[in-house]
């Protein structure tokens, strides 16, 4: 396998406003990820790594199997979308992470997931 990651990751996320309590400092987030396999041979996600910042600063770091109960296996060409979502304690934050991916060869290695911003609309300009 080459240096360069066969895996790319999408993300869009999503402010939940009627999961949210502003008032308890709960703000609900949803995000959306599409993890695509630009590879040449089949790709099985095993982990995931998140670390999760509020707008204090804070930090949560989450790790376990799979995503969203599933262990997805991607063939070339193809991808696989779940959402998940965080609390937040504030109303902007980030989220940054890496799964840990065992191609068809039994070779691991990590995709890494670009830094992406949670935040209220209207709260940054």
């Amino acid at each position: 396998m080459s240096n360069r990651c066969p895996i790319g990751v999408q993300v869009e996320t999503e402010y939940l406003h009627t999961q949210s309590r502003p008032n308890r400092e709960q703000f609900a987030f949803a995000y959306h990820i599409t993890i695509r396999n630009d590879g040449d041979t089949g790709v099985k996600l095993l982990t995931r790594h998140w670390l999760i910042f509020d707008g204090d600063k804070h930090r949560e770091e989450v790790q376990g199997e799979g995503v969203v109960g599933e262990q997805p296996y991607i063939l070339p060409g193809n991808s696989y979308s779940y959402t998940s979502g965080c609390i937040l304690t504030t109303p902007v934050g980030c989220m940054q992470g890496s799964y840990r991916m065992v191609d068809d060869h039994g070779e691991e290695f990590d995709a890494p997931v670009a830094l992406f911003s949670l935040q209220v609309p209207g709260v940054v300009n």
